[in-house]
């Protein structure tokens, strides 16, 4: 069970997002500042870290910066209410993986915990993704976008590849709108939101092939490919 590590001075946001965590099957420890949260890391071994970036004593970026000269390895996923690319591009440059900016949802937070883990293994950083992906009878190859069913191969376009990767990788879990855009297209702006509905139904007509596989809405959330 993988251990992470949030340090959010906040005390309402760092206790909700510390048992949504657990509820998900994460172990986790909690600090409240930079410090803190050094100290905690020092004492164990962290599958991945949770940073808020505005905080007292040691803000996010100089403990990310700290925690990489004693374990290059760990992913780092920082929490801020900036949004300024300035900001970002510091972010990355401390050695983060991914920043999510405040407000956020818990299941935005979830899935990307789950593409950052999926890049790493602890002590050998970053490995490959996988290239094939199976559910009910289709074979999905993302590397050349083409989903087989019954030996029947059906070519994909780039971004239909995107968004059933995205589905592939969160079997029978609800990938939300706003994640789905942001990760496929970029943004969640209302154009792009439509073409993603093209989309999505393009890939209904696919997976109508087999019954057992369905792409579904989870009503206030998005879609969810179930076997």
């Amino acid at each position: 069970m993988p251990l992470i590590l949030l340090v959010e001075d906040d005390p309402n946001l760092g206790a909700l997002v510390q048992e949504y965590l657990m509820m998900k099957g994460f172990d986790t420890d909690r600090a409240t500042d930079g410090n803190q949260g050094l100290q905690q890391f020092m004492d164990k071994q962290y599958d991945l870290c949770i940073f808020d970036v505005m905080m007292p004593k040691k803000d996010g970026f100089t403990l990310a910066k700290e925690v990489r000269m004693t374990e290059r390895d760990v992913p780092i996923i920082f929490l801020t209410a900036k949004s300024m690319q300035e900001d970002t591009i510091q972010g990355f440059r401390a050695g983060a993986d991914d920043y999510v900016t405040k407000p956020f949802s818990m299941e935005e937070l979830f899935l990307r915990i789950q593409a950052v883990l999926r890049r790493y293994q602890r002590g050998g950083g970053e490995v490959a993704e996988p290239s094939l992906y199976e559910f009910g009878g289709f074979s999905f190859d993302y590397p050349h976008q083409m989903l087989t069913h019954d030996g029947i191969p059906q070519k994909l376009t780039s971004k239909e590849s995107e968004l059933l990767k995205l589905l592939a990788q969160n079997l029978n879990q609800p990938v939300s709108r706003s994640f789905a855009l942001k990760m496929v297209w970029g943004d969640d702006s209302y154009f792009n939101a439509r073409s993603m509905d093209v989309y999505v139904t393009k890939l209904r007509k696919y997976l109508k092939a087999d019954p057992a596989v369905q792409l579904v809405n989870v009503h206030g959330e998005g879609f969810k490919l179930i076997i």
